[in-house]
C-alpha cells in the first residue's frame, strides 16, 4: 500500500484501536495498527492504517459496531 493512498483512523484509547483492527480484519479489510504520526495527534499512540478507498466502508463498520473514533486523516 503506497503511503499516498493511505488514511488513518485516530482513537482516544488503545482498546478502541485494537477493537477496530479486529473488526476490520474480520471483514477482510487490509488494515494495520501503527504508531500515530506525531504531526497528527499525541492522544492514543496507535492508529488504524487503511487504504483511502476503504475509509467509508470502514467508517460504516465502526459506527455500526459502536467503536468510537476521533478522526480520519489522509497520509
Amino acid at each position: 500500500m503506497a503511503e499516498s493512498e493511505c488514511s488513518v483512523f485516530l482513537f482516544s484509547s488503545t482498546s478502541a484501536a485494537i477493537r477496530a483492527e479486529k473488526l476490520a480484519m474480520e471483514s477482510d479489510f487490509k488494515v494495520k495498527l501503527i504508531p500515530v504520526p506525531r504531526h497528527l495527534s499525541s492522544d492514543c499512540g496507535v492508529c488504524l492504517r487503511c487504504d483511502s478507498a476503504e475509509v467509508d466502508a470502514i467508517r460504516s463498520l465502526l459506527e455500526s459496531s459502536r467503536v468510537e473514533w476521533e478522526n480520519v486523516r489522509r497520509l
